[in-house]
């Protein structure tokens, strides 16, 4: 094995650097698609595990359960990264928290199975009946005392959400790190692919694993993300020959701390860095003296590294906006889904309809439209744009990329599909004069505006989805996949130059923490998207004006949500230009 400075080991594998460093990402982009493959077939179906047969949990609790895994999934993952920077290297760490992830996905499969889900659960308690007034009277199945087997499941989804933020953290680093020698290019390029490999494994996953579990078993449903996850470590245990392996450095974290309170009062970082430096050797501060790790950063690059993270964070911040709209492809576009109108081709055969409904969900194949863009854009953009723009040195900066990516998720929210003058088709008796639907009156409003204007109308048809019947607007559901299009266009132009920018930019030693800080920021954009809704949906005083209505949002006013996000996106955009062009 071939050992660089500072402990860098080289592949253990004989031959041309070109096909090692192949190799090697060849190896890193089957674990990410498979890990991937694997995350979303563990979150597709999560809230309707835990509201079947076994488990009875209520869809908000249920629901709830879901948001803390995605939310953990996103907001642990500096943890991963500091423990890669400070004691196991990104290869041990990758490692490792592959095997914490599949023994924690074990868990769901287990569950399934009776005895194991006594086991690990205990008995299930009683069920009480109380009387449903909402569903206009009669009984209904009531909640048991308490969640059956929550301890368990929140324990579980804890443990596989640090397992999840540690790979997702630290994978993407390291793959970069195999072609990091080879320029800006190949590091490019290679956040290209392995952002097409995370799409190739969401496909698989919405394909065939939702559909598993929807119409055969949760227990095969939840083998297949186990044995993803069991195949992965082992191409990534069996690849390690091939690798490019970085010791760790030390945690850069407490000194960036310590060096911003330092700083607190002065001016500008570049002129305090000397006032520091003295300030920091007449105290005997234990940072000069402490880096017990080869390798680890001096006072000095402790200075720099402290001004480039100075610089980083304004970019990686103005990112918050950005994630709480992507998000809400999960929540509100789902949602506004559920009462639109979804045409025969969905719904063939009432004998069948569960399991046709099952596997032609809406908005299953609404998310398959944001992730087939990807998976045809980033070969052009790899293998046909970016070289002929590189030809003609007209290939835009990762900043500029980036601020164009701002703008095209802007125009996903504001428009949400925009409509067009006439309705679209519509079922058989619901067509106004002359056999086409009446003209909208705002063809340049967004979907969901145009959508309560068909509601108001009472323009609407009820459709059944799974066992629950939602009163649709005769408005095609097809008028939802501009939005999503919008938001993968965006991912193209914002959030893979955001990775690419996170690990160029990141100093040497805080790669993994910073890769972490990046997915952190998709999280805290996630829960504050999540925590506006809620408090603009109270009954009471919210901006929606949004009564309790039992999963309907006809009765709400959520385009003034699409609208205030648009506002908060709208002022980032304009924020984003300034600071790029002050970078």
């Amino acid at each position: 094995a071939g050992t660089a400075d500072g402990g860098e080991r080289s592949p253990l594998l004989r031959g041309t650097p070109l096909k090692g460093c192949r190799a090697a990402c060849a190896a890193v982009l089957a674990v990410e698609g498979l890990e991937r493959a694997a995350f979303f077939g563990i979150t597709a179906n999560l809230v309707l595990y835990l509201t079947s047969g076994p488990f009875g949990w209520g869809g908000t609790q249920a629901s709830r359960a879901c948001l803390f895994f995605l939310g953990a999934s996103y907001l642990l993952s500096p943890v991963g990264g500091w423990l890669a920077d400070v004691y196991l290297g990104r290869y041990g760490t990758v490692a490792l928290s592959f095997l914490l992830y599949l023994l924690a996905a074990c868990l769901l499969p287990v569950a399934t199975w009776l005895d194991g889900r006594l086991s690990v659960c205990g008995q299930l308690p009683a069920d009480t009946i109380q009387n449903c007034s909402w569903r206009r009277g009669g009984t209904c199945r009531g909640q048991p005392p308490q969640q059956y087997c929550a301890p368990t499941i929140y324990s579980g989804l804890l443990l596989l959400a640090l397992g999840v933020s540690s790979v997702r953290a630290n994978l993407t680093s390291f793959g970069a790190d195999q072609v990091r020698d080879r320029g800006g290019d190949a590091t490019r390029r290679f956040f290209n692919w392995f952002y097409w490999s995370i799409n190739i494994g969401a496909v698989f996953s919405l394909l065939v694993v939702a559909f598993v579990q929807q119409n055969i078993s949760f227990l095969a449903g939840y083998l297949i993300p186990v044995a993803c996850l069991a195949l992965a470590l082992l191409i990534f245990l069996l690849a390690t020959p091939t690798f490019i392996t970085k010791p760790p450095t030390g945690s850069q974290v407490s000194a960036m701390i310590k060096l911003a309170l330092q700083s607190c009062g002065c001016a500008w970082l570049g002129g305090t860095g000397a006032r520091l430096s003295a300030r920091r050797r007449e105290a005997g501060d234990p940072l000069l003296n402490g880096g017990a790790q080869p390798g680890a950063p001096s006072l000095e690059e402790d200075l720099a590294n402290f001004q480039v993270l100075a610089r980083i964070l304004p970019v990686m911040l103005t990112f918050i906006p950005y994630w709480m709209v992507y998000f809400q492809m999960q929540s509100t576009y789902y949602l506004q889904g559920l009462h639109l109108y979804i045409p025969s081709i969905f719904q063939r055969g009432q004998d069948r309809a569960n399991t046709l409904q099952g596997y032609t969900f809406p908005d299953a194949w609404l998310l398959l439209a944001n992730v087939v863009v990807l998976l045809a854009l980033v070969p052009l953009k790899d293998h046909v744009i970016d070289p002929f723009l590189a030809r003609r040195r007209l290939l835009p900066s990762a900043l500029k990329r980036m601020a164009l990516g701002m703008f095209f998720i802007l125009a996903s929210i504001l428009a949400a599909g925009r409509t067009p003058g006439w309705g679209g088709m519509l079922p058989q008796g619901q067509q106004g004069l002359g056999g086409r639907s009446a003209p909208c009156p705002h063809p340049a409003g967004v979907l969901e505006r145009e959508r309560l204007q068909y509601v108001r109308r009472n323009q609407t048809v009820p459709q059944l989805i799974g066992k629950d019947r939602y009163l649709a607007a005769t408005l095609p559901i097809w008028w939802q996949v501009p939005q999503y299009l919008l938001i993968g266009v965006s991912e193209l132009f914002a959030s893979i130059p955001g990775l690419e920018f996170a690990y160029a930019e990141a100093p040497k030693s805080m790669k993994g923490a910073i890769m972490g800080l990046f997915f952190f920021i998709s999280g805290v954009g996630s829960l504050l998207g999540s925590g506006l809704l809620t408090l603009l949906s109270l009954p009471a005083r919210g901006w929606m004006r949004c009564p309790e209505d039992y999963g309907s949002i006809n009765s709400c006013r959520m385009d003034n949500y699409f609208f205030l996000l648009a506002g908060i996106q709208s002022v980032t955009c304009l924020l984003f230009a300034w600071i790029s062009r002050r970078y």
